[in-house]
């Protein structure tokens, strides 16, 4: 179970770290835990633009915490198995998205190519910061970036 215990996810923190146990995938945790963001992200969508930024700025600021405190428990700096910032950095993708599955499924693509590859500047985050806030910064940034990708298409009408 990628080095972690049952004893690790009797903490309500370190199971909300891992998704839920999606970030426990023996492959592609990342995506797993990108998946577990989709449910939510569909519950978040018809609120107010205000409110689903709040909910998704609280989800980050509480990320940093998570993410951090998970990282200690398990022993690991940034363990494949913590997924909450990728949920977090889906929901930064999905920002002011229109409806539909199409968008859904292009913002989970852009997303994970864009946390898998890590071009500049994602990958300068992922290198030069630390702790809970490095841990979520370079899915934070990737999905800024799929976001600006996102509202260009949908601007340009080629979505």
């Amino acid at each position: 179970m990628n080095g972690i215990s049952f004893n690790h996810l009797k903490d309500p923190v370190v199971l909300i770290a891992v998704g839920f146990g999606s970030g426990l995938a023996p492959k592609a945790p990342g995506t797993a835990g990108t998946l577990i963001a989709i449910p939510l992200y569909m519950l978040m969508q018809p609120l107010p633009l205000i409110s689903y930024l709040l909910i998704t700025t609280c989800l980050f600021i509480a990320g940093i915490w998570i993410c951090a405190y998970a990282a200690e428990k398990l022993g690991v700096h940034d363990h494949p198995s913590i997924v909450f910032d990728e949920i977090v950095g889906y929901l930064i993708t999905m920002i002011a998205a229109p409806e539909g599955w199409q968008l859904i499924i292009v913002g989970f693509v852009l997303f994970r190519l864009l946390d898998a590859i890590k071009p500049w500047p994602i990958s300068w985050f992922d290198r030069n910061i630390t702790g809970g806030m490095g841990i979520m910064v370079d899915d934070v940034v990737a999905g800024i970036v799929a976001l600006a990708i996102i509202q260009g298409l949908l601007y340009f009408q080629l979505l």
